[in-house]
């Protein structure tokens, strides 16, 4: 049946959409299966999305049509497709009048992924008006309560160097706390990796009364605080509750040194929204373990990074991993910086959209993957600032010195930045740097050709 009569007009003008501030926009990058028209398609695609069927059912009436998405704008040939969704289609709750993450993608995203008429469809950005926007929670706390506890200015505080204790699983609960004290004399944060939680042989009460113990320890002996990200991700609401609870419990007076770690993408809106409603108190580090599924670029539907990372500032992730840029070793382009920005800044450009974030606090990146002291300087240079969260597992754990030394290497990298010295200069002077360049020789040869003959690596 074609419906493009009813859900598609393509004389609505976008400048007109977002002045009037009742749409929810979304771009999306659809293509046709063969035998089917694209403006038909499409129409089919945002019928499917808001208010259609199948059929002319005798239910409709003047009122539902005004609920219709409309899709504005379509082009076949660049295979670009604009929907507008009236924010009333829009889930609220019945306790608090908020919006909910789970129902826009429910409509945005959902049952148009899979039909028949539709070879794929990708959402690339959306804009939300200030109607809709102000009805989510957004974050309550981001890097700069961090930096308040270590001790740094709260505008430009820097890189805060932290680690993922490696083997990410097999380690027992005294062993896995022992790998944070050799970090922890030389960083800030550690993080529990997105697998981590209550296995047999590592069980989390036990493993959270060894790291207080620790991080009582090395805070007395270096004078610095120290941050813990412990992951509490579970499919049953009051399990996260109960983790954070018993965590919160044990570290005691350290309790605002602790972040909660929460698999966004595999548990869901629900995880993250419990989690943020529960402990508004804490930084929400939102992991997104098996987003690739949807946002990497060999897929062609599910929804892009930047769009991820948009509903996460918006559901009230404190920092959302963002990637390397094509700095380390996943999936990246010098381009993702744009997925920072859109996170921190008040006002930002999408790849489709100008976001206003009305005030809403910013949400931090978290850089990890392949990350050592080596990288550091070219990732800083196409972001234009270090004011991201840093975890890296073998940039610490496989320096050749240890855990403390590929923390300082790390600390000492992000220093050199700052004074906008050449790394393999620096590296003279700072023997844990010194120690990266060997340590990671491949990178070294990559990156900075000649060192051999320019740094000397103490024996």
């Amino acid at each position: 049946m074609d419906q493009s009569n009813r859900y598609v007009n393509l004389d609505l003008k976008e400048e007109d959409l977002i002045a009037g501030g009742n749409h929810v926009l979304c771009a999306y990058i659809m293509k046709q299966k063969a035998g089917y028209e694209y403006v038909e398609t499409a129409a089919h695609f945002a019928a499917e999305s808001s208010t259609g069927t199948n059929v002319e059912v005798c239910t409709t009436d003047d009122f539902t049509r005004s609920m219709d998405a409309l899709v504005y704008e379509a082009n076949e040939k660049t295979e670009l497709m604009k929907i507008a969704y009236p924010i009333g289609l829009f889930d609220r709750n019945i306790i608090d009048g908020r919006a909910m993450i789970a129902n826009f993608l429910t409509l945005a995203i959902g049952n148009n992924q899979g039909m028949a008429d539709v070879e794929y469809a990708k959402m690339h950005d959306f804009f939300f008006p200030p109607a809709y926007l102000r009805l989510y929670d957004g974050p309550s706390k981001n890097i700069e309560d961090m930096w308040r506890v270590l001790g740094r200015p709260l505008t430009n505080g820097g890189m805060v160097v932290g680690a993922i204790i490696k083997p990410k699983l097999g380690l027992r609960s005294e062993q896995f706390a022992e790998a944070c004290r050799q970090f922890w004399l030389g960083g800030d944060f550690i993080k529990n990796d997105e697998p981590q939680g209550n296995q047999v042989f590592a069980p989390l009460k036990e493993t959270i009364q060894a790291v207080v113990g620790v991080m009582n320890q090395v805070q007395d002996k270096t004078g610095e605080a120290k941050l813990f990200s412990a992951n509490i991700t579970a499919d049953d609401p009051a399990e996260i509750v109960a983790r954070g609870e018993y965590i919160l419990e044990a570290f005691g007076e350290n309790a605002d040194h602790v972040a909660f770690l929460v698999d966004g993408y595999v548990a869901g809106p629900t995880a993250i929204t419990t989690a943020r409603r529960n402990f508004p108190n804490q930084f929400l580090h939102y992991h997104r373990a098996g987003h690739g599924a949807v946002t990497s670029a060999q897929s062609k539907r599910g929804y892009t990074a930047l769009v991820l990372s948009k509903m996460a500032r918006m559901q009230g992730a404190s920092g959302i991993h963002t990637g390397t840029m094509g700095f380390g070793k996943m999936e990246g382009v010098p381009d993702d910086k744009i997925i920072t920005f859109m996170l921190e800044r008040d006002s930002a450009e999408g790849p489709y959209f100008h976001q206003d974030w009305l005030g809403i606090k910013s949400c931090t990146s978290i850089i990890s993957g392949g990350i050592n002291a080596l990288r550091l300087a070219g990732f800083f240079d196409n972001l234009g600032h270090s004011n991201v969260i840093q975890t890296c597992g073998g940039g610490v754990f496989g320096h050749n010195k240890g855990a403390l030394a590929g923390a300082t290497s790390l600390r000492q990298g992000h220093e050199a930045w700052v004074k906008g010295i050449d790394l393999i200069e620096y590296a003279k002077d700072h023997p844990e740097l010194a120690g990266a360049f060997e340590s990671f020789s491949k990178d070294a040869d990559q990156i900075y050709p000649g060192w051999r003959e320019k740094v000397k690596v103490a024996a």
